[in-house]
């Protein structure tokens, strides 16, 4: 059976990162596009990406069986071995890495086994059951993949490649308390110490309005600094400003879940739109131009 070991590697994830990843790499590449190093690049990241969900699903399936939204995870269901499943991260970890080798630059490495690291190892088998911090530990592992494909074509860790991790950690922190929020219940049963759980739903509210705000200033950045076109600022900015107002309205909401649902539905709208702006900014700005 081939669908257990597609669903173990979480593919929504994968495809989520490989977009901003693709963001990054055409930020960089400015139109100049290495179509070997692209294809080699994305291939090695997406094990990489897969074996670190896969170590995931491993590490957390005590308390998978326990939270709603995950009982029906491959391991929990007995469709594959634990054993099993260590082999399998591993060969992709490895391959993704050894990939990434072959075609790339020691930089971009180095990155994709950081971002790994921090994910399986300070996030998912520490940071995540001990810590509220656990989520700012993880969003640096979610804004690995963009820097990974700026610096894929730079081969250097320079401002804009700064701007991108701010821009994608910061992203992480409103979605992944929205996430907290809408599947509170689900947190407390696991007794994972996310915010809305361990300080309470109006203070999150506080921290998504905060980290909303300062996504904002690091999108903004992009384009001030010149790594980014203006479409790309007009469109974060009407995105942002409407994100922001549906943040505001969760001090009236009578139902905190849905809005909560709201605001990481409209989060991964945003993310998705601006990594594709990322994507296509050098193209529609040359059009502009000419």
């Amino acid at each position: 059976m081939i669908k257990p070991y597609i669903n173990i590697t979480k593919p929504g994830i994968i495809f989520g990162n490989l977009i901003s990843f693709i963001g990054g790499f055409f930020v960089a590449a400015k139109g100049a596009i290495n179509w070997p190093l692209f294809l080699g690049s994305l291939f090695g990241v997406s094990c990489v990406i897969a074996s670190g969900c896969v170590f995931n699903n491993y590490i957390d399936r005590d308390i998978d069986k326990i939270m709603e939204r995950t009982k029906n995870r491959v391991l929990v269901k007995g469709l594959m071995s634990p054993e099993i499943s260590l082999i399998y991260a591993s060969v992709l970890g490895l391959s993704g890495l050894f990939l990434l080798y072959m075609t790339t630059n020691r930089l971009t490495v180095l990155l994709a086994a950081m971002g790994f690291v921090i994910y399986v190892f300070v996030y998912s088998l520490y940071m995540k059951r001990h810590s509220v911090y656990g989520t700012l530990i993880g969003s640096l592992s979610g804004a690995a993949p963009p820097v990974i494909g700026y610096c894929t074509v730079t081969a250097q860790f320079d401002m804009g490649a700064f701007i991108l991790l701010l821009l994608f950690a910061l992203w992480q922190m409103p979605h992944s308390y929205a996430i907290g929020i809408f599947r509170f219940k689900d947190y407390q049963a696991a007794n994972i110490p996310v915010l809305p759980v361990v300080k309470g739903i109006f203070i999150t509210k506080n921290h998504i309005i905060f980290y909303i705000f300062a996504f904002m200033i690091a999108t903004l950045m992009l384009t001030l600094m010149g790594y980014t076109g203006y479409l790309f600022m007009l469109t974060s900015v009407v995105l942002n400003g409407m994100w922001l107002i549906m943040a505001f309205k969760g001090y009236k909401a009578s139902n905190d879940s849905q809005w909560a649902k709201s605001i990481f539905i409209f989060s991964i709208v945003i993310i998705s739109s601006l990594s594709m702006m990322m994507s296509l900014d050098f193209l529609i700005s040359k059009m502009i131009g000419d």
